[in-house]
C-alpha cells in the first residue's frame, strides 16, 4: 500500500466506516492552524494539534510524547490503532508527513497521507466543512521500540560511522547564510550531512514525485538510498517528508527528533557553514 492516497481516492471513500481523516497542519511562522480549520476542513476531519499532542515537558518543539499520552490524546481525536487514517495540512505537504510519521511509529496500521493536501482538495472544487468537530473517544494501542526515532547520541555515532545524515532545511539554512528562526540555534549544518530540501520531492502542484523521478532527487543530493539514512530538518517536521518518500521508495530510515533545534543550540556539538 502506498503511504500516500490521492484526492480522488479520498473524495470516493468519504463516509466509509472505519475512515479517519485528520487535519495534521502546522505553520513555523505561529499561524493559527486551528482557526483555518474552523473556516474550512474536509468534510468529518478532526483537528491534530502538532504542539499540544507533542512531549511537553521537553524544552524542544514538538518532541515525540510517551506513548502513554499519545494514545490518551488521540483516542480523544476518534482514532484508533486499525482505522483507515488520512494525514493532510493546508500548505500541500508540510507538516502532514510529521504527523503521518508520528502514528505510524506509534502503532497505527493503515496511515496515508493526502497528496496535495487541502490545496489540491480546493482546486478541484470538493466539499468542505466550516467550525469545529466532535469525535466519540476510542482506544488507540501506542506502542514502538524507538527505532524509527533518531537521538543526538545516534546522530553523533552515525555521523562518525558515515552513516547518511540528510538534512530537509533550505540551503541558504543549512549553509548559515540564512538566520535560524528559533533564538539562541546557531546558522549552518552538521559536518558531514548532506542537503536535501524538502521542496525538491515535490512536483509543482504539490504532490510526491513517484518512482524514479522520486530516487533521481535523492540521488542528485548525493544521498544512496539503499544505505542507512538518517533524517533532520529545524525541528523534526519537515524531516518527515524526506522519510515519508523514502518510505515510497520502499526504504526505512531513522528521524532526528531534535533536529536542528537540539544541535544547533548546544554548545557541545559541531557546525559547519558554507
Amino acid at each position: 500500500m502506498s503511504f500516500l492516497i490521492s484526492t480522488e481516492d479520498l473524495a470516493a471513500r468519504l463516509g466509509e466506516t472505519g475512515l479517519r481523516i485528520v487535519d495534521g497542519s502546522w505553520h513555523l511562522d505561529g499561524w493559527d492552524a486551528r482557526s483555518e480549520f474552523e473556516q474550512a476542513h474536509i468534510p468529518g476531519a478532526v483537528f491534530f494539534d502538532l504542539d499540544a499532542l507533542s512531549d511537553r515537558d521537553s524544552p524542544l518543539p514538538h518532541m515525540m510524547p510517551s506513548p502513554q499520552s499519545f494514545a490518551a490524546s488521540v483516542g480523544a481525536l476518534g482514532i484508533g490503532t486499525e482505522d483507515r487514517i488520512v494525514i493532510y495540512d493546508t500548505a500541500g505537504l508540510f507538516s502532514a508527513a510529521r504527523v503521518w510519521w508520528m502514528l505510524k511509529t506509534m502503532g497505527a496500521k493503515y496511515v496515508q497521507v493526502l497528496d496535495g493536501g487541502l490545496p489540491r482538495w480546493l482546486a478541484q472544487g470538493r466539499p468542505v466543512q466550516t467550525g469545529g468537530s466532535e469525535a466519540l473517544a476510542t482506544n488507540f494501542k501506542a506502542t514502538h521500540t524507538g527505532e524509527a526515532i533518531a537521538s543526538i547520541d545516534d546522530v553523533r555515532d552515525a555521523l562518525a560511522e558515515g552513516v547518511q545524515v540528510v538534512d530537509a532545511r533550505g540551503a541558504a539554512r543549512f549553509n548559515g547564510q540564512a538566520a535560524e528562526p528559533r533564538p539562541g540555534v546557531r546558522r549552518g549544518h552538521m559536518p558531514g550531512a548532506l542537503n536535501l530540501p524538502y521542496g525538491r520531492l515535490l512536483n509543482e502542484d504539490g504532490t510526491m514525485k513517484r518512482g524514479s523521478a522520486l530516487e533521481q532527487t535523492f540521488t542528485e543530493a548525493g544521498v544512496d538510498i539503499d544505505r542507512p539514512i538518517v533524517t533532520t530538518c529545524g525541528s523534526g517536521v519537515t524531516a518527515a517528508i524526506l522519510t515519508l518518500g523514502l518510505a515510497e521508495l520502499g526504504r526505512s530510515s531513522r528521524l532526528y527528533d531534535g533536529s536542528w533545534s537540539e544541535w544547533g543550540a548546544r554548545e557541545d556539538t559541531p557546525v559547519e557553514t558554507g
